[in-house]
């Protein structure tokens, strides 16, 4: 259980990271959910929330700009004064062929994905080590474990995610902080419901239970990771993909 104990999810509105909200709000923790674009969903997330007898806040920013990141982590602390957990689920894709990507996607999913996580974190992380406990969970991705053709722009992003939790790992252990990583794989999102039933088929065959997994599959794997279970786990990535890539 999580039961007074604070998170914060980016990317919370939809897919994956709506899934890691409802999860850690269901084992009793506050939450604050980030989004970028998406109010209404978020806004609706909440209202599901506080119906399990937690309390929830939303928060726009964009992860990739300091600034307001700064603004979202202390709203949180404001609402909540500690802050306990932390999820750097936020992401995009601007796939394309590498002789063909322009720089700004190049740039665009960089700034999100993979400096976003640095920024959520650098703000969080001085909290963490004055109350010397916390947890700081990371989404990277199957994909940058093991590449695709078509998304070198994202898997350097996830990638530099793996490299990222394993260093700061080591940097903030003594505190009694883990940073650990969760990599899923073909997930049941918005994202891959949009992929040619031929892309999806081909998909299947590659993973070892030959299906996509759920939401709530990364999401168990996150509060495993936050809870006490995981107390003792860190620098690690977690694959969420149904033997996908091992």
């Amino acid at each position: 259980m999580l039961k007074g104990k604070t998170a914060v999810v980016t990317g919370a509105s939809r897919g994956i990271g709506r899934a890691i909200a409802l999860k850690l709000a269901g084992e009793g923790a506050s939450i604050v959910l980030n989004y970028a674009n998406r109010k209404d969903e978020a806004d609706q997330l909440m209202q599901e929330i506080e119906k399990l007898g937690v309390k929830a806040l939303v928060v726009q920013a964009d992860v990739s700009v300091f600034s307001q990141v700064q603004d979202l982590i202390a709203k949180a602390r404001e609402e909540f004064g500690s802050l306990d957990i932390l999820v750097n689920n936020a992401g995009i894709t601007r796939d394309g062929l590498l002789m063909r990507m322009s720089e700004e996607d190049y740039d665009r999913v960089m700034e999100v994905n993979l400096k976003g996580v640095f920024n959520c974190t650098r703000h969080v992380v001085p909290l963490m080590v004055k109350q010397k406990s916390g947890r700081i969970i990371n989404i990277t991705s199957v994909v940058g474990l093991v590449g695709n053709a078509g998304q070198t722009n994202y898997a350097a992003s996830k990638a530099g995610i793996v490299g990222f939790t394993k260093s700061l790992a080591k940097e903030i252990g003594s505190r009694s902080i883990t940073v650990n990583a969760v990599a899923p794989g073909f997930i049941e999102t918005d994202m891959t419901s949009e992929l040619p039933e031929k892309t999806r088929e081909a998909a299947k065959e590659n993973i070892a239970l030959k299906r996509f997994g759920r939401p709530e599959n990364v999401a168990d794997a996150v509060y495993f990771l936050a809870s006490d279970m995981g107390e003792y786990i860190t620098g690690q990535v977690i694959s969420v993909d149904g033997g996908m890539a091992f």
